[in-house]
């Protein structure tokens, strides 16, 4: 069971060069469910997202739509990036922008340390720079450009021509950790998750690392080099540490002590900043590495990666417009094993809409409502001797709720929502074998009505409980109507099987109304 101890999450923080898509919207919902399901678990809860709002990129499209770089991103965020979390249903505790003050200020601390503690020098690089990824790329990172780019190198996630710069920049000799990092991968075999992405992690870094150029003094939009004004911090080792400013770092020592270390979730393309770069700064500075990296897969559409660049990316506000958040949120975290790509298509979107949201949950929790409050005039029925059919969703519910908790633990968010599904199954079937509606005409068998929609009760009741943070707007509405006392989403959901009845029913409307999809 679970434990009262502290539990931090985070998404990555995302780049305000545009506006978000589901693939944007599928790492928030993850890394949601995660924070609701540990803080119904009692523990000490914290989620933060946020924004990334340095670097060359986005200096270049604020200036080629005629604001200053500070403009375009206080419009993103108050326009696009803060409406996404209220349009998925997203309960975050925080929200940094790396152009907060308690930011900057910081990592300005942090990379005086680093300085001052001799893991910072001066020296000269050339490579060829992708502006997109804000990344110096390897030869074997690049390829032969096409079309428009025939005869130049581009790389190859953004198929874009890669810059070749020159510049006398600050290094972090983070080469000098490469054998504590192997030894961290090894001592702790669940750091990197899942397995494939420790897997390629532990290969990068066998490879041999090398020291990071961390500042750049072609261009002014970033954190100042504390002690040296003409260059600012290269983008990812700013953002990387709002992980920690967010949390007290340099300002608010005993919050910090309460929060860090942090689980990650982030998307797989950005893994080896985070499970690579990033704890090797951490060791450099005497702090904790993180609780661990979780290295989602992809949202593929038409076998092509969620992108604005290649015009698959499509908006959350299509989905939820149509089907809700709360289909969302159920849709991309069940039809998906989180770790690996998945592939996004409105058909299947709506088949599972239809025969596991509105059949199987939402037709569920109505019939038995509808039955309590026609058969028992509303009042919730205590029901008599239980048979071996009552018995057994009585044990389902137990084996149900354990089962979502050791996935939760493990992050395995599809296996903890089909553990739950078992209890959806297993309540449409008993109410197929036991036939309520038949108990119901023969005066004989009322003892046996009232144990059959009393343990179908108890069972909904149980499902509102380990379903909230997957459908927190659904299962509301289902709570309200049971008659239970206090909010669902302040049950413990460790112990969800035990949670106390109400004594009336009220009517229900439909969870998940029926949808026209146009062809």
């Amino acid at each position: 069971m679970a434990d009262a101890s502290s539990f931090y999450i985070t998404t990555p923080i995302f780049y305000v060069n545009d506006v978000p898509h589901i693939g944007h919207a599928y790492t928030e919902v993850a890394t949601d469910v995660l924070a609701r399901w540990n803080r119904q678990a009692g523990r000490d809860t914290w989620m933060l997202t946020g924004t990334d709002e340095h670097g060359q990129k986005i200096l270049r499209t604020a200036t080629a739509n005629g604001v200053s770089p500070k403009e375009w991103a206080d419009k993103l965020v108050a326009e696009a990036w803060k409406p996404l979390l209220d349009t998925i249903d997203v309960a975050n505790d925080d929200f940094i922008r790396t152009t907060d003050e308690r930011h900057e200020a910081n990592v300005q601390k942090f990379l005086q340390k680093l300085h001052d503690d001799g893991h910072i020098y001066t020296g000269e690089y050339e490579g060829y720079y992708c502006v997109g990824c804000e990344e110096y790329k390897q030869p074997s990172e690049l390829v032969d450009g096409t079309g428009e780019y025939e005869g130049q190198l581009v790389c190859a996630i953004h198929s874009k021509p890669v810059e070749l710069l020159h510049e006398k920049n600050y290094f972090f000799r983070m080469s000098a950790f490469q054998d504590k990092l192997l030894e961290l991968y090894e001592s702790r075999p669940d750091f990197v998750q899942p397995e494939s992405a420790r897997n390629e992690v532990v290969s990068f870094v066998r490879r041999g690392l090398e020291d990071l150029s961390i500042s750049r003094s072609t261009f002014d939009w970033g954190v100042k080099v504390p002690w040296d004004e003409t260059h600012v911090v290269y983008v990812w080792f700013d953002a990387l540490l709002n992980y920690v400013t967010a949390t007290g770092y340099g300002q608010d020592e005993a919050e910090f002590a309460r929060r860090w270390p942090a689980q990650h979730i982030v998307g797989k393309d950005i893994l080896r900043f985070h499970a690579v770069i990033w704890p090797a700064m951490l060791m450099a500075a005497g702090l904790d590495v993180p609780r661990g990296v979780f290295g989602h897969g992809w949202l593929l559409v038409g076998g092509e990666k969620m992108s604005k660049s290649k015009l698959t990316g499509i908006a959350p506000e299509q989905i939820t417009d149509t089907f809700g958040s709360d289909a969302f949120r159920y849709y991309f975290l069940s039809a998906i094993h989180f770790g690996q790509d998945g592939s996004f298509s409105w058909e299947d979107l709506a088949a599972r809409y239809q025969a596991e949201l509105a059949n199987g949950f939402g037709n569920l929790a109505s019939r038995v409502i509808a039955m309590i409050g026609r058969y028992c005039d509303g009042e919730v029925p205590t029901g008599g001797e239980q048979s071996a059919a009552d018995l057994e969703i009585v044990s389902i519910e137990r084996e149900a709720t354990d089962a979502a908790w050791a996935a939760i633990e493990r992050l395995q968010i599809h296996d903890a929502i089909a553990s739950v599904w078992t209890l959806v199954d297993a309540l449409n079937g008993y109410l197929t074998a036991e036939e309520p509606w038949a108990l119901a005409k023969d005066p004989h068998q009322r003892e046996r009505l009232e144990t059959v929609l009393a343990t179908a009760y108890h069972g909904l009741g149980t499902l509102a409980v380990l379903l909230s943070p997957v459908l927190p707007k659904a299962t509301a509405k289902l709570w309200s109507a049971l008659g239970a006392d206090g909010a669902v989403d302040a049950q413990r959901i460790d112990r969800a099987h035990e949670w106390g009845i109400g004594s009336r029913v009220s009517a229900l409307e439909p969870l998940f109304p029926r949808v026209e999809v146009a062809e």
